[in-house]
């Protein structure tokens, strides 16, 4: 599965940016690209996480959806409150295919 094939990837980068927080006592810039790389694999992580637990919990189904609505829109909020940044607006502009995003600008 994915979780399984990307979770040392997203290890190795946290254990750079934790390198780059220790040693390095500037601003990394980040690109509004990897702004919204990042909040696409916090959702993902938290949905997969949230499904665990809905499980484990024999959650109804009309209560999952409103827990992961739920969750995407706090998510929204936290983008919108702290980087002025509308989540929604993420993928605007982007090529979407029936089985892909590529993060290029459609001109």
């Amino acid at each position: 599965m994915i979780g399984k094939k990307l979770s040392p990837i997203l290890i190795e980068i946290e254990a750079a940016i934790i390198d780059f927080d220790c040693h390095v006592n500037i601003k990394p810039c980040y690109s509004e690209d990897a702004l919204r790389a990042a909040g696409k694999i916090l959702i993902s992580v938290f949905m997969d996480k949230m499904w665990e637990m809905q499980e484990e919990d024999n959650i109804s189904q009309e209560d999952r959806l409103k827990m992961a609505q739920k969750c995407g829109e706090d998510l929204r909020q936290m983008f919108k409150t702290y980087c002025n940044v509308d989540s929604h607006d993420f993928y605007k502009g982007t090529i979407i295919g029936e089985d892909y995003i590529i993060s290029k600008t459609v001109k």
